[in-house]
């Protein structure tokens, strides 16, 4: 009877959660999330295209009565544009590229290698990266002051994986866990050597975990200001969002027609490339797991 009674109030509970209303009450939920959300990138689209009388004008707009390009042509035209985007091309590249490799590796050490030190470290890392960037940022300056790096595209690179490194390794250490060691073992005894194992069997498995690095790598780099204005002693090694600030200047204030101009030409590469990288994402994570 007991049994009985308490499937009935499974059921029920089930056809409440699976209701049409529940349905159209989480839906409506997400609906209004999305809109909150998208609310700011799609008024930075629309004051892109607006000519700069109704950008200035206290009464909003919801769509530009008359749409014009003058204010993209004015962002790709403005000083330093070109210079600050190979700038960040070059620095926000060098960082993922080298914070991937360190993090692959010492991920793969962490996690499938027993040696002593081995949770000092890890800790360490967790202690690291609790720390807020601009806590490090004296310290750092003052390091790259004495050795010379301040101002030279290296420095920046090496700023920008000490801070995106620490979750790197958390990430990919958590995919390289999950890899069954029977796997390895299976490598092995098909004669791969080490090397073989890791290149071929699990960083195709880890593959998810390395393209969600990257991403954070990319987006953390792309989007950075203080430590690139800080580091960069001369202008024409700025970056991207250096140049954004160019926009507005205590003599003529701010062009907000073409800084959100400037905001959705800043904004492409990071959605063309997590479009290029996202359809790997899912790929990743059964290449490797069958045996050819």
């Amino acid at each position: 009877m007991t049994s009985r009674t308490g499937s009935r109030v499974k059921n029920r509970r089930r056809y409440r959660a699976g209701s049409p209303r529940g349905g159209w009450l989480n839906n409506t939920l997400a609906i209004a999330f999305c809109l909150v959300w998208i609310f700011p990138v799609y008024w930075m689209v629309n004051t892109a295209f607006k000519p700069r009388s109704e950008a200035m004008t206290p009464t909003p707009h919801f769509w530009p009565s008359s749409p014009t390009l003058h204010n993209f042509d004015v962002a790709i035209n403005q000083t330093g544009f070109l210079t600050d985007l190979r700038n960040s091309l070059i620095v926000v590249g060098g960082a993922v590229l080298l914070a991937v490799v360190l993090g692959t590796f010492a991920a793969a050490a962490l996690s499938r290698f027993r040696f002593r030190g081995r949770r000092t470290i890890m800790v360490s890392i967790l202690i690291v990266q609790m720390l807020p960037v601009t806590a490090l940022l004296i310290p750092t300056f003052l390091i790259f002051n004495e050795v010379g790096l301040l101002g030279t595209y290296i420095g920046l690179i090496l700023a920008y994986v000490a801070t995106v490194l620490p979750f790197s390794i958390w990430v990919m250490r958590g995919f390289f866990i999950t890899v069954p060691a029977e796997i390895e073992e299976a490598a092995r005894l098909d004669g791969a050597t080490t090397w073989q194992t890791l290149t071929r069997i699990l960083f195709p498995l880890v593959a998810p975990g390395v393209i969600a690095s990257s991403i954070f790598a990319f987006i953390t780099a792309w989007n950075d200001y203080l430590v690139a204005y800080t580091f960069m002693k001369d202008q024409d090694h700025y970056t991207l969002p250096v140049w954004l600030a160019s926009f507005s200047t205590p003599a003529t204030g701010t062009d907000f027609g073409g800084q959100m101009a400037g905001s959705v030409v800043f904004s492409l590469p990071v959605v063309v490339f997590f479009l290029i990288i996202q359809r790997k994402l899912v790929s990743g994570m059964s290449a490797g797991a069958v045996k050819g």
